[in-house]
């Protein structure tokens, strides 16, 4: 899959920086039986990719792992449910956002240019002489950590209000032998 995504595309960036986070402070379900949990890095790298794409609803980012070829190379082609990742967002809040925040003060750090959540611009390149005083860059950690509770509370609102869009299973197996049997007719030879 690595072939089919962008060399420049923010994915190789998000799977980078997010190895360089802790990840200690996340919360792992340990069983003992039964399928294995998602790796936190990996649902990590997936949140922070998908809300830096406008992607917020747990449904959502469920879908785009089956749809999106960078989501599905981020997550190794795996399909984590909308469960799972709602789940892992509430439980690990404080963790998440202090990981997302670090991730866009590397962004900063290196230079990288402008940063889009969800339509509002982050500029990262903050002074012209590239020097930024212990105060403005406080205010910024500030006003990011601000702009990532937003953004978690806009997920928890799109969890909360989102709804299933894909038709029950009997009623798609349905629709699909009525359109193989109206198409029956149609190729019949005369």
């Amino acid at each position: 899959m690595r072939d089919w995504v962008a060399e420049d595309d923010p994915v190789h960036f998000i799977l980078e920086a997010v190895d360089r986070v802790d990840l200690s402070a996340f919360k792992v379900k340990r069983t003992r039986a039964g399928k294995s949990q998602y790796p936190p890095r990996m649902l990590l790298a997936l949140l922070i990719y998908s809300y830096s794409h406008g992607l917020f609803g747990s449904r959502r980012i469920e879908r785009a792992t089956y749809r999106d070829v960078c989501v599905r190379y981020l997550t190794g082609d795996t399909h984590p449910n909308h469960d799972t990742i709602c789940a892992f967002r509430r439980e690990n809040h404080a963790a998440f956002t202090a990981c997302f925040l670090e991730v866009l003060l590397l962004v900063r750090e290196l230079k990288l240019g402008t940063v889009a959540i969800d339509g509002t611009h982050l500029r990262t390149n903050l002074s012209k002489d590239r020097n930024v005083t212990y105060e403005r860059a406080q205010q910024l950690e500030t006003r990011l950590s601000a702009d990532i509770e937003a953004l978690c509370t806009r997920a928890e609102q799109a969890d909360n209000t989102e709804v299933d869009e894909r038709l029950p299973s009997e009623i798609a197996r349905r629709q699909a032998l009525r359109e193989q049997m109206d198409a029956a007719p149609a190729n019949k030879p005369t």
